[in-house]
């Protein structure tokens, strides 16, 4: 019997999609043997505002991820109507792809609020997570909590920047190719 495939869970609104979000599924995946990465744009995110359409942020993740043969886009949260929880999520994970261990790459800040997270405590019992860290900053992980500490250097990409610069016309460097070309040819980020 083939054993279930190493992978990790990372969401985000993806809006749009950078490169900062490719390293690191990149060196999560080479540091903890990932045999694929879902890259899972959220569909209702409960913490933050969209300016482009789930359908949009898919398609960039789809052109990203063509960027490495590990990176898988995903559509979990397509047909999600309600906001968007983390537990939610991946109890869909694991019922149709039975991973194990689930693993659940997430930024050393979103990390820190984990305790305000809907059913967080089921959350981390779920998952094991592979945190993004500067090098020597601190976690603290609440009880019960499974984290692999990913340090890597500081990727100082802001999505929210991305979109002003794009905003004004100009051309973001942070953006892969392929997803710079589809947003000129969808207009999207135009004030």
């Amino acid at each position: 019997m083939k054993s279930a495939a190493r992978m990790a869970m990372f969401g985000g609104t993806f809006d749009p999609v950078h490169q900062a979000h490719l390293v690191v599924a990149a060196e999560a995946a080479n540091r903890f043997a990932l045999e694929r990465v879902l890259f899972i744009p959220a569909a209702n995110p409960p913490h933050k505002s969209i300016a482009t359409t789930y359908e949009d942020r898919y398609r960039m993740v789809e052109i990203a991820c063509a960027a490495d043969p590990r990176f898988v886009p995903s559509r979990l949260e397509a047909d999600r109507t309600h906001k968007s929880y983390s537990i939610d999520t991946i109890e869909q994970a694991i019922g149709k792809l039975n991973p194990s261990p689930l693993m659940f790459i997430i930024g050393a800040d979103a990390f820190q609020e984990i305790t305000t997270w809907h059913r967080w405590q089921e959350v981390v019992g779920a998952v094991e997570f592979i945190v993004v860290a500067r090098p020597g900053h601190a976690i603290a992980p609440p009880p019960h909590a499974v984290i692999h500490r990913l340090e890597t250097l500081a990727l100082p990409v802001s999505s929210s920047e991305i979109r002003r610069t794009l905003g004004r016309g100009e051309t973001s460097q942070d953006v892969p190719a392929g997803v710079l070309d589809y947003i000129r040819q969808h207009h999207l980020y135009q004030h």
